[in-house]
């Protein structure tokens, strides 16, 4: 029987199958595998499974209402098109409002619409009498066997003009729940043939039809600006955790017969806030994933296009090095935002730091003047007294290089036009003092927490790490950040950074960690 259900999966993957397979190329939330198992380890394997999927069930209830909203935002009532979309569900359908089933075509697949009578050619006639009766409903019923594994599922696959996204509730690579989602054009058409490969035993009459939607609303990169859009309204939509957990709990209470109080206890004391923010920070290194995947394809195009700008007007050259530069900010946003979720989830120890002694010069030579667009941009000044040599540091040149930059960016967002930023760089001791004073004549550009790594900024749209987790960081890099408030004049933010000294260095380090 063991072996009839491995061949099974291996003629007919699910879903899950397909998404972890590209994850595992970047090692990107791997979970470890190991085949020697013994009784304890099973026991631990299903209590942990068990929490997984209370997480990814509120994960994909957050991802259904966040893509409802979409859907709907983006309907031209007034298009001549019949159908502005293509909605591919399991095993039920997911949106309540009557709008998306109006102007989208909507399908599931379900094990209910599976005939045997449709694998026998002398029946064709009555699977097409099934057929035209189900033809008059709204949504059409695709058939699957019943041993087919992604029967096990719930998916979402959404193909529009303007964008593709594919939403699963299923498992990783070690059989533990996970809600996986992309907009990756490569990987949802990877998908749609798996699915289309479920309708060819069958003589579905609708094959056709769908293969028409397809073509026409292939999988397309999408606008960054929308990716980023999901991922803000995805965080905002996740279910409140006391009445989800609440609800959880009351159906465990049905079947509370069949576990033992220890099993009981372990269960209920998994939800610690400990639980919400490991939620939060799989969901953030997910999400950041998703956003980098189609800007990093958008950049690579216009890098392409930027080589033979010798092609092209010169308005249009300005065009393609303003999206480049777009792009390589956001990517570099996102790349920040994800090793802070790193740095929240996981040991001190085990954080991914390389302190390694290197000039300042190294940083500042190619940061300053990017810091200085930046802010010119948005009217703000930023100057900087800098010592006429500076000094070696301590430190992982590429990560303080990412959480200066998310810092500058953060306080230059945060003042109004006209606003002035001076930077101060001196030495104190055995160590490197820097001063970021922000002064302005009105009220800074209010900030909106944003669970716990994030704060968000209503007026420019601009997220940024908090500054709890900024001395975080500060401190993992062997250095140390202070925040203080001056009256009537603005905010100063100190940073201390160990020189290049490995004795003092040491030193300061322990000291820092202490502090």
């Amino acid at each position: 029987m063991e072996v009839v259900t491995k061949v099974q999966n291996w003629l007919l993957q699910n879903l899950s199958d397909i998404l972890n397979r590209d994850e595992a190329k970047f090692n990107f939330l791997s979970p470890e595998n190991n085949s020697k198992t013994n009784e304890r380890d099973r026991e631990q394997h299903s209590s942990k499974n068990r929490i997984a999927l209370l997480k990814a069930q509120r994960e994909w209830c957050g991802a259904i209402a966040t893509v409802e909203q979409l859907l709907l935002d983006r309907i031209e009532f007034k298009s001549s098109q019949n159908k502005q979309g293509l909605i591919l569900a399991a095993p039920v359908p997911l949106f309540s409002n009557s709008l998306i089933s109006t102007y989208y075509q909507t399908a599931i697949f379900t094990p209910r619409a599976f005939n045997k009578a449709a694998l026998m050619p002398c029946k064709k006639s009555s699977l097409a009498e099934d057929n035209s009766q189900r033809n008059f409903a709204s949504t059409l019923e695709l058939p699957l066997i019943p041993q087919d594994p992604i029967a096990k599922e719930q998916f979402c696959l959404i193909l529009t003009e303007e964008f593709s996204l594919l939403m699963v509730l299923g498992t990783d690579t070690a059989g533990i729940a996970q809600f996986h989602f992309t907009f990756e054009p490569q990987l949802i058409t990877q998908v749609w043939l798996a699915l289309r490969s479920r309708l060819l035993p069958f003589d579905y009459h609708q094959r056709e039809t769908l293969d028409g939607f397809v073509e026409t609303f292939k999988p397309t990169v999408p606008d960054y600006r929308l990716v980023s859009s999901f991922t803000r309204q995805l965080l905002h939509n996740l279910p409140d955790e006391t009445s989800f957990e609440a609800e959880k709990a009351e159906r465990l209470k049905t079947v509370s017969h069949l576990r033992s109080p220890d099993t009981t206890a372990e269960y209920t004391t998994a939800f610690a806030p400990t639980q919400s923010e490991e939620l939060e920070m799989e969901l953030l290194q997910a999400l950041t994933h998703e956003v980098r995947t189609p800007l990093t394809t958008i950049r690579t195009l216009t890098k392409l296009l930027l080589k033979r700008q010798q092609d092209f007007k010169p308005n249009v050259v300005k065009r393609l090095q303003e999206i480049d530069r777009e792009c390589t900010e956001q990517i570099e946003r996102m790349e920040l935002i994800f090793k802070a979720a790193e740095f929240k989830s996981t040991s001190p120890a085990a954080q991914p730091v390389h302190l390694v002694p290197f000039p300042l010069e190294q940083v500042f030579q190619q940061s300053i003047p990017r810091w200085q667009k930046k802010a010119q941009r948005r009217n703000v000044e930023l100057d900087f007294s800098l010592p006429q040599k500076l000094p070696k540091i301590v430190s992982d040149p590429a990560m303080l290089d990412k959480v200066l930059t998310g810092l500058m960016e953060s306080c230059t967002r945060s003042l109004p036009t006209g606003g002035h930023i001076h930077v101060k760089v001196t030495t104190a001791g055995d160590r490197l003092k820097l001063q970021v004073l922000s002064e302005h004549n009105s009220e800074d550009n209010p900030l909106k927490s944003l669970g716990q790594l994030l704060t968000f900024q209503p007026e420019t749209g601009c997220l940024s790490l908090n500054l709890d987790i900024t001395k975080n960081i500060f401190q993992a890099l062997g250095g140390k950040l202070t925040v203080r408030q001056r009256h009537e004049q603005g905010k100063e933010l100190t940073i201390f950074l160990p020189l290049g000294n490995s004795g003092i260095t040491q030193n300061w380090h322990r000291a820092a960690k202490n502090a």
